[in-house]
């Protein structure tokens, strides 16, 4: 993984309250690890496991094409909103229109992250 411009290993991690605590092999000490502060942490797709069956990673939903299931295009996920009970896609369009999409069995229809394309029904708001 990528910390920076620099590789690095993880040495160890815990949760500290709201925060997780990261050990790094490259980071020897406080000063060191306070300098980083901001910093990117890169990790490649070969290093993440695959998510569980019918999730997908923030980074797969971000950009990807959106269609409605009469093959009207909508734009591309260009935000996602975590509610707390489900995630909700912000679809920016090309004039800057913007529809929300529920991240819901009943609304997304198709999700291909290979293709980088997915097919929802909008639920009706009247």
């Amino acid at each position: 993984m990528l910390l920076g411009d620099s590789a690095v290993q993880v040495v160890s991690a815990r949760q500290a309250k709201a925060h997780l605590v990261v050990k790094f092999d490259a980071v020897r000490d406080r000063t060191a690890a306070e300098a980083l502060r901001g910093a990117v942490l890169a990790v490649s797709e070969e290093q993440i496991d695959p998510p569980p069956a019918g999730s997908y990673y923030y980074y797969q939903i971000i950009g990807m094409e959106v269609w409605t299931e009469d093959g009207a295009p909508l734009g591309e996920v260009s935000e996602i909103i975590s509610t707390g009970s489900n995630d909700v896609y912000v679809v920016r369009g090309p004039q800057g229109s913007e529809t929300l999409a529920p991240a819901l069995a009943d609304v997304l229809l198709e999700v291909d992250p290979d293709r980088r394309r997915m097919v929802v029904r909008l639920p009706d708001l009247f």
